[in-house]
């Protein structure tokens, strides 16, 4: 069942211009045959140049024509999956593809599981696991910097890393193993200061990788921007606004909004989750004082907090103390109402959602607190790799660990045969990180998630 054929959709269902459907496996190249009736004249269809685009019709088990489309033929090992593939281009919309898709499966295909494309390029080596969770996160990004971050790991950019650690520890194995295997050797032993300094460095540079983890959970999750404010102050105006959309609702009445209002957005590419709650002040009614509890929940959880305040009235004690205490961006609100002469002598952004002054400046200044050095040139994040899922901190700190305890065997009197047990350990880790391991569970959790064509 590893390499039978399987075919999927691999564009959304509904209506669209093309879709593409793809077959992969060990007889592909065959179930297909009995889909496709090349131009008349033209090669059969085995015959044609490998990845290159060919008109057909695609017929029905009945001889039926189902439509005319574009087939391109990528010959295994040298294919995505590492298995023969096909990708058929035809019309899009609801019947066509469904209709292609029953006549494969008639021809001997059966439908894909989620992420069974993907799981066979790993089982083939065509990608390591890093690389194939690198390609979900690229399918789900939605903002920019997601997308860099996960691109470059696609390419090899932690999995590189981890390799290069991986060799070092090798080396430390072996000189570990020739003290352990050949004490009686004429040869003067191994100094332990030397597999000490080998095993001290890639304990740094996995340290420097777990440091990237909240940075990078952050880039997946995005970074949490929560308004707060007294009442009747521009929140949910502001909140609206920075959203470019009507989100939440917007009166005169001081107390309007009860609870938090979260939506998803990106400021200048990086990915934010902009929160609007109530507004701050003493109020005898419960559900107000709900209200005024999450929202100061959510602003001791946040990354940013945007703090709200009019701009022709002075900070009250609680406002100046959000901004010492907190990392935070301060917004003086309805800005249009201020006169021009006394803008100068105002503490923070002005801002108004009626002319749009001052917008563009807070999202620069929530980025710059939220991203900081990772916002350094547009995107750093193609240059250094970044811990974007749990799973990879996990094994990384177990690795760390593991180096730690064979540090301690190797003072004068340690034990050698313990360090290189615990070396292992820190391979292993490093090993079930990339895939090399037989991880079956592993990739069960990993693409149970994935898209269905993919």
């Amino acid at each position: 069942m590893l390499s039978d054929p399987i075919v999927a959709l691999a564009t959304p269902p509904g209506r669209s211009a093309l879709a593409v459907v793809r077959v992969s496996g060990t007889g592909a190249f065959d179930v297909v045959a009995k889909v496709i009736v090349p131009p008349a004249g033209g090669p059969n269809w085995l015959g044609a140049i490998p990845r290159r685009a060919t008109l057909g019709a695609f017929v029905a088990p009945d001889g039926r024509q189902i439509d005319r489309g574009i087939y391109i033929a990528f010959p295994g090992p040298h294919s995505y999956t590492g298995d023969d593939l096909i990708e058929l281009t035809c019309h899009g919309g609801s019947v066509v593809p469904t209709q292609l898709m029953s006549a494969l499966i008639s021809a001997g295909a059966r439908l894909a599981e989620p992420g069974e494309f993907t799981r066979r390029a790993v089982l083939n080596g065509k990608l390591d696991l890093v690389q194939a969770e690198a390609v979900g996160d690229l399918i789900d990004a939605r903002a920019p910097a997601q997308a860099t971050a996960a691109l470059h790991q696609l390419e090899g950019g932690m999995s590189a890393r981890i390799e290069e650690l991986r060799e070092q520890l090798m080396d430390v194995q072996s000189l570990l193993s020739y003290e352990v295997d050949f004490p009686e050797e004429d040869d003067p032993p191994i100094p332990r200061e030397r597999i000490r300094s080998k095993i001290h460095g890639v304990t740094g540079v996995v340290t420097q990788l777990l440091a990237t983890a909240p940075a990078g959970e952050r880039l997946r999750e995005g970074a949490l921007v929560v308004l707060v404010g007294r009442p009747n102050v521009g929140k949910s105006s502001l909140f609206n606004a920075l959203l470019g959309i009507e989100r939440a609702i917007v009166t005169e009445v001081p107390g309007t909004t009860r609870d938090a209002i979260e939506a998803w957005t990106e400021f200048e590419g990086w990915p934010i989750r902009l929160a609007d709650t109530a507004g701050l002040r003493v109020s005898e009614d419960p559900v107000e004082q709900l209200g005024i509890e999450v929202s100061r929940r959510y602003m001791h959880s946040a990354e940013v907090v945007l703090l709200c305040a009019e701009a022709d009235r002075p900070l009250t004690a609680e406002e100046v103390e959000v901004v010492r205490t907190k990392e935070a961006v301060l917004a003086r609100t309805k800005a249009d109402q201020v006169a021009p002469s006394n803008e100068t002598a105002i503490e923070g952004t002005l801002v108004s959602v009626v002319t749009g002054q001052g917008l563009a400046h807070v999202k620069a200044l929530i980025v710059s607190r939220a991203y900081g050095a990772q916002n350094q040139g547009r995107y750093a994040l193609d240059l250094e790799p970044v811990l974007l899922r749990e799973r990879h901190r996990v094994a990384l700190s177990h690795a760390r660990d593991q180096l730690l305890e064979a540090g301690t065997f190797l003072a004068e009197e340690g034990d050698p045969v313990l360090a290189a047990h615990h070396v292992r350990g820190a391979m292993i880790a490093l090993e079930e990180m990339i895939g090399i391991v037989d991880v079956e569970d592993l990739l069960d959790r990993i693409f149970r998630t994935f898209c269905v064509g993919k």
